[in-house]
């Protein structure tokens, strides 16, 4: 199918206008000293910040160490809630010696007493900001916990604040005016991505244990990519999505999933069996994963969508060493598969997300959103403001504002029927034995801003949304620049637990989590 005359128009203006934008946004950048030497963070110095959430909570436990003692002083006294949660820890550290019944009967009632976690802004936590990064919400103060917060503190965790995401969550770059840039822990320069990119930088810096993010595109998965750790897209309703702002409305509640984000594989499962609750029950998640039984495919690609970059030669290479591996370790034989369904997943994702709900309700506008039930937004008026730095909104915001406008509100017969092909052909591939390997991104974290010229190469996961497909993204050591590499692991429904086993897997045979600064480079 071509490309609409809107489509071709968007990818010449941003292909035509990019580099000129590009070194706009390069001289209003603020410098971090002439040589901008400073590109990576400080090594890590306390060792316990290199430990997994279940490893820590089992040192907690047997008093091998203090609550007070797994918190990094350079950089957790930033966060909102540090002082309350230091004096939680403490109460911890009290509740341990206090403790008669043993350590088992701490670790079944609180499997993950005094590990630190951090959570994405856009999830309410009692008594931190509830802004999403819009400007006008910034005295927003949340009263209650989100469901998945709420299970997290009660299984023993210790919330340290909450972490930036882009404006109202829906842009790979989490930037806005009320809190400003994140960046990269491997590359200050660098994007750490978004929505959920607070949660990603801190996690691959070491500043935080665990955390919680969200996914209706990638949010979980595309910045634990950029920043080297895992992150987990559960099956489509198992963990509860109350909580979020902006609530998701139309059909987009059946594409929204929180999941957990973390340094270590073996964190993911606990996770998830804490935020889900009851519901996780009916992914047999303690269920022993024979992954020589396993049926592997590998999809290299989407199959060349005019929207979309190439996939970095980087990423081809760390995919095609993930198959050599899975056959010299486990006997199996990896598929190598075209989807050519693929080629639209930008279209299947902006047409489903923008489709009403059962109610024939349209979801919320964007520009609504903005406006938060305040002044009307005119996306037109607030790029004029832009350009001269009066808006309070950034410029992804309005121009995802500016496209809504001239997009269909109703999908169109074709995309639907690739949509549905789609389905059917992953859903028929898979069954409940069947894990899919497939890029997590086009690119290597790109450098701020870059994403403006590129705003379509997030398709690469948010397609799975639409499908309703757990997802677990895994790292894969780093490229000749130091960033991450790494790719998704895609199962049928309900069959979370066969990527999370694979996810171990990957992590012992490629070492997972890698330290900022650290020079082993996996790419040739």
């Amino acid at each position: 199918m071509a490309l609409t005359r809107f489509e071709r128009f968007v990818v010449w203006v941003l292909r035509g206008a990019g580099g000129m934008l590009f070194a706009v946004f390069q001289l209003l950048a603020p410098r971090r000293g002439s040589e901008r030497s400073a590109r990576r963070l400080p090594p890590i110095t306390n060792p316990l910040l290199r430990v997994p959430a279940m490893q820590l909570a089992r040192m907690i436990r047997r008093r091998e160490c203090s609550v007070c003692q797994s918190n990094s002083p350079s950089v957790l006294p930033l966060l909102l809630r540090f002082p309350s949660a230091l004096q939680e820890a403490a109460q911890v550290d009290k509740l341990i010696e206090e403790e008669t019944g043993g350590e088992d009967v701490l670790e079944d009632r609180l499997p993950l007493l005094g590990v630190p976690f951090t959570v994405k802004e856009a999830f309410t936590l009692q008594g931190m900001p509830n802004s999403t990064g819009l400007v006008t919400r910034r005295g927003v103060i949340s009263a209650t916990d989100a469901p998945p917060v709420a299970l997290l503190k009660r299984a023993g965790a210790i919330p340290l604040g909450v972490t930036n995401c882009s404006e109202l969550c829906m842009w790979l770059e989490s930037h806005n005016h009320l809190y400003g840039i994140t960046n990269n822990p491997y590359d200050l320069e660098r994007i750490p991505g978004g929505s959920s990119g607070g949660e990603g930088s801190i996690l691959g810096g070491a500043g935080s244990v665990i955390g919680v993010g969200s996914d209706v595109g990638g949010s979980i998965r595309i910045p634990a990519f950029f920043n080297g750790v895992f992150g987990h897209k559960p099956t489509s309703g198992v963990v509860s999505n109350v909580g979020q702002f902006p609530p998701a409305t139309g059909q987009q509640p059946g594409f929204l999933c929180t999941g957990p984000m973390c340094r270590y594989a073996q964190d993911l499962v606990p996770m998830l069996r804490v935020m889900g609750g009851h519901q996780t029950d009916r992914l047999s998640l303690l269920s022993e994963v024979d992954l020589k039984s396993l049926r592997f495919f590998s999809v290299a690609h989407d199959g060349g969508s005019l929207l979309v970059s190439p996939v970095d030669r980087q990423l081809v290479l760390a995919q095609r060493r993930v198959v050599e591996r899975l056959e010299a370790d486990l006997g199996v034989e990896v598929q190598q598969l075209k989807l050519p369904q693929l080629k639209y997943s930008f279209q299947i994702w902006s047409a489903m997300m923008g489709a009403p709900g059962k109610d024939g309700k349209q979801p919320t506008s964007f520009a609504e959103l903005m406006a938060d039930h305040g002044t009307k937004v005119w996306p037109l008026w607030e790029m004029a403001k832009w350009t001269v730095g009066l808006s309070k909104h950034t410029m992804a915001a309005i121009g995802l504002a500016l496209v809504e406008m001239f997009q269909r509100s109703h999908p169109t017969e074709f995309i639907i029927q690739q949509k549905e092909s789609l389905q059917r052909d992953l859903e028929e591939l898979l069954g409940t034995d069947g894990v899919l390997l497939y890029p997590s991104h086009p690119q290597l974290a790109p450098k701020h801003h870059h994403p403006l010229f590129t705003p379509f190469n997030f398709s690469y996961t948010g397609v799975f949304n639409i499908l309703g497909l757990p997802v677990t993204q895994c790292p894969l050591g780093l490229s000749t620049e130091g960033l991450p590499l790494g790719l998704q692991l895609v199962v049928g429904k309900q069959q979370d637990r066969l990527s999370l086993a694979t996810a171990v897997y990957l992590e012992k045979a490629f070492g997972g989590w890698r330290e900022p600064g650290t020079t082993t480079i996996e790419a040739t």
